[in-house]
């Protein structure tokens, strides 16, 4: 009988902004950690100051539009949200965290301390014969590259200064004359961190920052007259919006690169700032730089641009980092010398950072010399400096192979990358798709055509992650590869659409925002719905970065309340506010942040014991759904499938690194129900090291 009380449930939604400070708090809690190796501590605490810059430059700039121009709706903006009271919210919050990082780099440094690793704070005094090194350091590696901005009464600050770049701001005073400058600090062109000469044991650091402190003298004292000079760190960061304005005749890459260049003199939506910094300071400063009361003004620690802290270097011992996981070799394509042809056998799934990006780029490698193969076509959303995917794809256009390349320009923070790159693949005869106007496109698809017998057969990668050998060596991502004719025969059709979108196309396997994707999905959790209230076993399993789309979550919260088992692994924003008295206990929510960034999505419907699983590019985000091309493909092989929710069952079995997701986003850790601890990431490269040596032995037998 249908479960009417499960039909009217009120759900509470919580703000994406908050829950995203939420999902960085776990990555505090990695870097307090006291299991997690020192140096990687050290390390999460730059990838916290990382993806707090970036959260200021999207999510805070965003709060702001809408506070300055309520009127004006943006397709990320939560609905019956008071944009004032959020950014209250948002702020309250992130002093706090602030605070707790400041705590955790104490207890970090103490621990490199024990371990013979020191930073100079500013105010330490060095050697002479370290003073007399750094002098001499500071005159060749460092002053070359410094040319500070003198502040004069009519100048605009703001429009002399980047978000990529952090600043000290000067005051020199002689008499009662007060004059002003700022100093770029050039982390790109000299290393951050300062390795001084040490006769002991000790390795000691001065930050770049702390030495152009020591060595203000040496840039200001040669042109200007002072009493005394001080100096403290600021950053500021911008609204990264690209205004692309509705120039019809400009070319897409023009609009591009004149929205880039808008994007240097954009609003400021944050100024972080050395909380020693004086009042007197902090006033020039925020006015200078044009700060409105929304606008946010942090006090800090003495540090800025703590990003510069992923790349700490280890000069301790091997303990001191994580101890490297081996690649697990895949037997599919090393029992096979083509590439091509171990697709042409099975269909193969790889998992990142597990097995190597290397099978993929040797794939295109082979393709692009490879006689019978005609046609490459490839989306790039991002890519590796000096890719070796670019390299191949390009030398496949000089061996007379037609090759398109779909470059996505929006891709944030790396539009400029994009553009220089589809000028150097236009430059060797690649055909470059600039995509739809009104669309990004984030699916992860190449497909390559060969002659074989005189027909055309197909061959696509459909995947989760980007074509980009860094991020395969740190994000979990799959990869799968298959020759089923009518999947690839649909992977074409999305390229076609992505060429000719006002064309109807008709998708029966695979999912394609924006044309089928919030159907499909409505669709395969409402049949869940509808077994369990037939009293047969129903359940949902998802796993993504991100789910702020409401009408999903309020899909996913009725199915928990009408006996569906519902369990999520969410890295990073969850809008669905768990552990509501209305909310069932059928419904689990858990976050890991560990080693790896968890970047794979993956849904699974158990299909009245036949389960459907789903490889996706796409979050469960309104954006994803609506506003992107994203694709999603059914896994058909029965051994791939039973692999993939293995895995998944690995993660939700994680007590460890996995946190709950609860009402009130505190991110308490997963309890322990047995002694023994179950790392998941760790038990999936087990995993995957197990399943390949099976399938070894089975061949040798």
């Amino acid at each position: 009988m249908e479960n009417t009380s499960a039909k009217h449930i009120p759900v509470n939604i919580v703000p994406r902004e908050l829950s995203w400070l939420s999902f960085n708090e776990r990555v505090l809690q990695e870097a307090a950690d006291p299991s997690t190796p020192v140096i990687e501590r050290m390390r999460f605490l730059g990838i916290f100051s990382n993806n707090m810059d970036e959260f200021f430059r999207v999510r805070v700039a965003d709060v702001r539009r809408r506070i300055l121009l309520p009127h004006i709706a943006t397709e990320s903006s939560d609905d019956d949200v008071d944009a004032e009271q959020l950014m209250q919210d948002i702020q309250a919050k992130v002093v706090k965290l602030n605070k707790k990082f400041d705590k955790i780099y104490k207890g970090v440094n103490k621990e490199l301390q024990a371990n013979n690793i020191t930073i100079l704070p500013a105010h330490d005094k060095m050697s002479e014969q370290q003073s007399a090194w750094l002098k001499q350091y500071f005159r060749t590696s460092v002053l070359p590259f410094i040319c500070p901005i003198i502040v004069h009464r009519d100048m605009d600050l703001g429009s002399q200064l980047s978000d990529d770049a952090f600043y000290m701001a000067v005051e020199m005073k002689e008499g009662d004359t007060i004059s002003h400058a700022v100093v770029d600090i050039p982390t790109s062109e000299t290393s951050r961190f300062i390795l001084l000469p040490n006769n002991n044991r000790q390795h000691q650091f001065l930050l770049l920052d702390d030495a152009l402190k020591h060595c203000l003298d040496m840039i200001f004292g040669s042109v200007f007259q002072y009493d005394t000079i001080t100096a403290f760190s600021f950053k500021m960061t911008r609204d990264a919006e690209l205004d692309l304005g509705d120039e019809i005749e400009q070319s897409t890459l023009d609009k591009m690169s004149k929205g880039l260049r808008r994007r240097l003199n954009a609003e400021p939506v944050r100024l972080v700032y050395d909380q020693d910094m004086p009042d007197s300071m902090l006033q020039f400063l925020t006015k200078r730089l044009k700060f409105a009361s929304h606008d946010s003004t942090i006090p800090s620690g003495p540090y800025r641009n703590f990003r510069d802290f992923i790349k700490f270097p280890n000069v301790g011992g091997v303990s001191l980092e994580h101890r490297k996981l081996p690649r697990v070799p895949c037997f599919a394509f090393d029992n096979c010398d083509n590439a091509l042809d171990a697709i042409a056998k099975e269909d193969i799934l790889l998992y990142y950072p597990y097995h190597s990006f290397d099978y993929f780029t040797e794939l295109l490698r082979q393709a692009a010399f490879d006689p019978r193969v005609n046609k490459i076509t490839i989306n790039i959303y991002r890519v590796a400096k000096d890719s070796r995917v670019l390299h191949s794809l390009c030398d496949a256009a000089r061996n007379g192979k037609k090759v398109t390349v779909v470059v996505e320009l929006h891709a944030r923070f790396d539009e400029q990358n994009n553009i220089e790159l589809s000028k150097q693949l236009q430059s060797v005869g690649i055909r470059v798709a600039f995509g739809i106007p009104t669309l990004k496109i984030h699916s992860k698809l190449c497909l390559i055509e060969r002659i074989e017998n005189n027909v055309s057969k197909s061959y696509a990668h459909i995947g989760t992650g980007n074509f980009h050998e860094g991020n395969a060596r740190l994000y979990t991502d799959f990869s799968y590869f298959t020759a089923h004719p009518e999947i690839t025969q649909e992977v074409a059709q999305v390229f076609d659409f992505i060429d000719h979108s006002y064309r109807p196309f008709t998708f029966n396997h695979l999912i394609v925002s924006p044309l089928n994707s919030r159907n499909t999905i409505k669709t395969l959790i409402k049949q869940e719905i509808r077994l369990a209230r037939e009293g047969k076993p129903a359940y949902i399993h998802i796993k993504v970065n991100n789910l702020c789309d409401n009408p999903t979550a309020k899909l996913l919260s009725k199915a928990a309340n009408s006996g569906v088992e519902v369990k999520l692994i969410i890295r990073g924003m969850c809008s669905l506010q768990t552990q509501d008295p209305h909310i069932s206990d059928k419904i689990q929510v858990h976050s890991i942040v560990d080693r790896f960034l968890e970047h794979a999505r993956v849904m699974i419907f158990g299909n009245d014991g036949d389960p459907k699983v789903y490889l996706t590019s796409a979050d469960l985000m309104k954006r994803n759904i609506d506003h992107r091309v994203e694709v999603g493909v059914p896994i058909y092989n029965r051994h791939l499938r039973r692999q993939i929710i293995n895995i998944f069952d690995l993660h939700m079995a994680d007590n460890t690194k996995a946190r709950i997701i609860d009402k009130n986003q505190t991110n308490p850790y997963v309890e322990e129900k047995s002694h023994k601890k179950n790392r998941s990431q760790i038990a999936i490269h087990q995993y995957l090291s197990r399943i390949e040596k099976e399938n070894s032995d089975l061949d040798l037998d």
